[in-house]
Order: structure tokens, then C-alpha cells, then sequence
């Protein structure tokens, strides 16, 4: 063969393998392109005007949408903190009814003690605090008895009735009024500076978005002591369930920019949820928390809850398993391998779904799934197993086939304990609501905030979990915390309070 035409062609084949590369890399990238704009959930906003950027980085609940409206409000409206200040507090509007709260002094303390007279009464002691329920505001006027001196007592001094309970200590606002700025955040998901824009535009009512902010953040830091005695009881038992989520979080060396910390869950399905936030995701957090647990938890495929010490079984997720084959599925419609491999799965959860509907106990459910879910895993791992041998390791199938062996035998855990659920689902639901907050919020503002909305986000979490009337629950525990003994705080969890209801 001529020699130039022996180059042309080794020419033309080293030509041929270049564009088939080129074409397999065009075609991975693509890929990547289709399955980002699937994880892409809410719509963009443009950029934000300095004013809007302003509410955003000093306001940690507000959506973009939110700062785009008041950006367009005249501008008094806009940043009522751009007033003249006022010296000292402002004083509550006059239009707003004033409701007298007497509180009178003890009457074994109305008398002297030395020879019985009756002490004369000096009037009261008076300050005003903002008070609420559902939409109507009011000023509660809180008005102890105060007591003169007998004159036969030098010295006696005056008696003044005990003051009420307060979650901030002589503060201007209420336990029921910061109960439900605490539950509109953390609950409705409405940011405080929608709060407080609400407060001024229909009722006429100015505060600070601060002292509100404040407030809240008081009550978080006070419900700290019932949340780890509640994470005391999620640790006692034998089955924990963990996942955790990315919380932005302002520090002060990257003004402008946020942080990437992160919120930990640990809860029981139905049960306990405690939410840990610290600004990394490394397994050191799973271990610390997890200290002297002896059990069963379920997770993703992290490996940050690998190694995490004797007594403790790993279990995977299913629903994580599937969920690789569905993105496969959608990046490639046509495709019948990852339906396949879904239509099996689904096998399994109509398992689960049968235990569920008849209200199987644990043996039962145990029973259930050796008859006919453990068949089902076998034929799934085969068929994984299969395809991962036959495609071409860099396509989407493959790499959902070799996470769902690589797991495979934590994936089986949930087939030898009837107690424990097939996923993960329960934890993934107890976060959502984090998730939907954290859209509204945009970032946590500061790391010392962290651990207060953590554990805030625990009692609310548990609360619906628990069916307990979160308002009530708060109205009632927030007040005693202030000065209850510590060794007795497990009495104020929200099962505690729970139970005493029924007795």
C-alpha cells in the first residue's frame, strides 16, 4: 500500500476516534446541564436594587419577591428605621385598647407583721407591654399592688406584687405576642420583616424588626435545655434517623458573602426531631451527637455517618436508591433499563403499603416483608447487578447501579427488624419545612443564631409530628423556663406536656 495513504488513513482514524470523544463529552456535559436544571426548584429574581440588597443581608426572612415589593413602597414606608430616632421607647399607639392586668399583693403581706394593721396602698406599679390575640392587638397594662410601710414597722420598706413571667426580661413585648412572631417564622414561614410591614401598614403599629428578631432568638436560646433533653430520649432508644441540609449563615470576615453551614437532623419516625446546626458537614458532627447510642440508624449514602463506632448499625435508603434511577429516567425518557429497576422498587413499597394499611405490629410487618420483600431484593440486586456489567460505566444507569450495591447491604438492614422503615423519607419530611423556611430566610444571621433556630425548629418540628397545638405549648412552657430547675426540664418536652393533658 502507498505509504501516504497508510498516514491519510491512521490521519482519518486518529480523526474519527477525536470527534466520537468529543461527541461522548458533549453528550456527558449535556447531561450535567439537563440534570442541574431538575434540581433548579423557584423561580430567579433579577438583581436587586442597593436598597433590597440592604433588607436582604439585614433581614434573614425575606424572599426575593418580598424585597422587590418593598423596594416599590414610598420610602418612608420602606426603611421606617431611617426616621429620626426616638429618645427612649416608643410608646404604643392610643388607639389601641389597654387592658388592665391587677396583679395584687399576697394577702398574708397586706397586713403588718409586727402588730396586724392593715397597710395603707400607694397605687400600683405600672409598665405596658404589647399584647395580642389572633388579629386584634392590644396593650396590656400590667399594674402590681404596691404597699406603703406601716408606721409602727421602721424599716419594713414597700411591698410591691411579684411580677409575671417574662420570656425577655422587662422587655415591651408579651409571651403570647412573641409565641406567635415565633410560630408566623418558623411555622408559616413568615419572615419577621414581613411581620413587623404588617404590623405598620394595617394596624398601625411600629417595632422594630430587631427588638422582635431578639425576642424570638431569647425564646430559642430558652428552649435549648428542653430540646437536649430531648435528645437525651431520642439517644436511649434503638433507632435514629439522620440527614442534613445546607443553612447559609452570615459571618462577619465574609461581609456580603454567607457561609456554608449546615443543619443536622436526628429524629425518630413520629417521633423526637432534633435539629443540630454547625457551620460544616464532617462526620465529627454525626459521631459527637451519636455518642453512646446503641442501635440502628438510617441515612443516605454519606460517608460521613460511616465509622461512626461499635453498637452501631448503618442502614440505607431506598428512596435515595430510586432516586438515582428516576433522574436517570427523566435525563433519558426512552430508556427502559431505569424504569425497569423503578418498577421493582415500587414491588417493595407496595410491601411496605400493605403493613401500613392493615396496621401491622413490628412482627407482623417483619413476617411480611420475609415472604415477599426479600424475594423482591434478590431479583433486584440481580438485575442491578446485570446491567451495571452490560453499559458503559460513565452513563447515568451505571452510576445509580453501582450506588444501589455499593449500599446494598445496608440497604437489607430494614429486612431482619420490622421496627425500622424502608427509607429515609420520615427524616427527609421533618426537613422540608427547614427547607421552605430557609427559602423565605435566605441565610441564618450569625453562627451564634444557629443553635437558638435549631432549636426552635426542633420543638416546632415535634410538635406537628406529635400533634401538639404548638401556640398552646409555648404560651405555656416558654414563661416557666426562665426560673425552672434544670434537673426537671425533661418535664416540659413537649411529650411530657403532651401527656399531662391527657391524665
Amino acid at each position: 500500500m502507498d505509504p501516504d495513504k497508510i498516514v491519510i488513513e491512521a490521519e482519518n482514524i486518529a480523526l474519527r476516534k477525536e470527534v466520537a470523544d468529543l461527541r461522548d463529552l458533549l453528550k456527558f456535559k449535556d447531561d450535567i446541564i439537563r440534570a442541574m436544571k431538575l434540581q433548579i426548584f423557584g423561580p430567579k429574581s433579577d438583581k436587586l436594587s442597593p436598597a433590597q440588597a440592604e433588607l436582604l443581608f439585614k433581614e434573614l426572612s425575606v424572599t426575593t419577591q418580598e424585597v422587590e415589593k418593598e423596594a416599590a413602597l414610598p420610602e418612608a414606608k420602606k426603611n421606617p428605621s431611617s426616621r429620626k430616632p426616638h429618645p427612649g421607647r416608643n410608646p404604643f399607639p392610643e388607639h389601641l385598647p389597654r387592658v388592665d392586668v391587677v396583679i395584687r399583693c399576697d394577702q398574708n403581706k397586706c397586713s403588718c407583721p409586727k402588730c396586724g394593721t392593715k397597710l395603707p396602698e400607694m397605687g400600683f406599679e405600672v409598665r405596658e407591654e404589647l399584647a395580642c390575640k389572633q388579629v386584634e392587638y392590644f396593650v396590656k397594662v400590667i399594674k402590681r399592688q404596691k404597699l406603703g410601710s406601716c408606721p409602727c414597722h421602721e424599716g419594713q420598706g414597700v411591698t410591691v406584687a411579684p411580677a409575671p413571667a417574662q420570656i425577655v426580661p422587662k422587655g415591651k413585648l408579651s409571651t403570647e405576642f412573641i409565641v406567635q412572631s415565633l410560630a408566623g417564622k418558623y411555622q408559616q414561614h413568615l419572615p419577621i420583616y414581613r411581620q413587623c410591614a404588617n404590623l405598620l401598614e394595617n394596624h398601625g403599629i411600629y417595632l422594630s424588626r430587631n427588638t422582635v428578631t431578639e425576642a424570638v432568638l431569647v425564646a430559642g436560646d430558652l428552649l435549648r435545655p428542653v430540646v437536649r433533653a430531648m435528645a437525651a430520649q431520642l439517644l436511649s432508644g434503638s433507632y435514629i434517623q439522620a440527614d442534613e441540609t445546607k443553612m447559609p449563615c452570615q459571618v462577619d470576615d465574609q461581609p456580603g458573602r454567607n457561609h456554608q453551614a449546615y443543619m443536622w437532623e436526628f429524629s425518630d419516625p413520629g417521633g423526637i426531631v432534633i435539629f443540630e446546626f454547625h457551620m460544616g458537614r464532617g462526620g465529627a458532627v454525626a459521631r459527637e451527637f451519636l455518642q453512646g447510642f446503641r442501635g440502628k440508624l438510617q441515612s443516605d449514602g454519606y460517608p460521613g455517618y460511616d465509622d461512626l463506632g461499635e453498637g452501631i448499625i448503618h442502614m440505607g435508603c431506598m428512596a435515595h436508591a430510586r432516586r438515582y434511577f428516576t433522574d436517570a429516567s427523566k435525563l433519558a425518557p426512552l430508556d427502559p433499563l431505569p424504569k425497569e429497576v423503578v418498577k421493582i422498587m415500587k414491588e417493595l413499597y407496595r410491601v411496605e403499603g400493605e403493613a401500613r394499611d392493615k396496621k401491622m405490629n413490628s412482627e407482623e410487618r417483619l413476617a411480611l416483608r420475609k415472604k415477599e420483600s426479600k424475594p423482591i431484593m434478590e431479583r433486584l440486586k440481580a438485575r442491578v447487578t446485570e446491567i451495571s456489567a452490560t453499559l458503559d460505566p460513565s452513563s447515568k444507569v451505571v452510576k445509580a447501579c453501582k450506588y444501589t450495591l455499593g449500599q446494598w447491604t445496608k440497604l437489607e438492614v430494614y429486612l431482619e427488624d420490622g421496627r425500622v422503615e424502608i427509607d429515609n423519607n420520615w427524616c427527609e419530611g421533618a426537613m422540608r419545612p427547614l427547607v421552605l423556611g430557609r427559602k423565605n430566610w435566605l441565610h441564618v444571621g450569625s453562627e451564634e443564631a444557629g443553635p437558638k433556630i435549631a432549636a426552635i425548629a426542633s420543638i416546632v418540628e415535634t410538635c406537628r409530628r406529635l400533634d401538639v397545638n404548638l401556640i398552646k405549648y409555648l404560651n405555656d412552657v416558654l414563661p416557666k423556663l426562665g426560673d425552672w430547675d434544670n434537673t426537671r426540664v425533661a418535664e416540659l418536652t413537649p411529650m411530657a406536656w403532651k401527656a399531662t393533658l391527657k391524665s
